[in-house]
């Protein structure tokens, strides 16, 4: 495993529809390195965003897609998401706050 440090765990929060309407009761979704664990991913957050206590943490991995270009094979980079649920007494993350 490679050294991931806090910084690098989080890459991007994940700006849809339904990870909007998730923020309502506290749940935050991000891309995450692919070799981070539930243990990392709390940890980034709570450092990252001070003030936050997490409840819990759910992971998914996504495999890359095939792709073609002419007789070309390839395939996209594999992707890890989590979805971070805060506690009632935790303060709000700002980096959503104005959407």
């Amino acid at each position: 495993m490679a050294n991931v440090q806090y910084f690098d765990v989080i890459l991007k929060p994940v700006i849809t529809e339904k990870s909007m309407n998730a923020m309502a009761t506290k749940k935050y979704t991000f891309l995450v390195h692919t070799d981070a664990n539930k243990a990392m991913i709390k940890d980034a957050v709570e450092k990252m965003f001070p003030g936050t206590k997490v409840k819990s943490v759910n992971t998914m991995n996504n495999e890359g897609k095939n792709k073609r270009r002419g007789m070309t094979f390839g395939k996209t980079a594999a992707t890890k998401k989590a979805i971070v649920q805060l506690t009632e007494d935790s303060k709000e993350i700002e980096v959503f706050a104005g959407l």
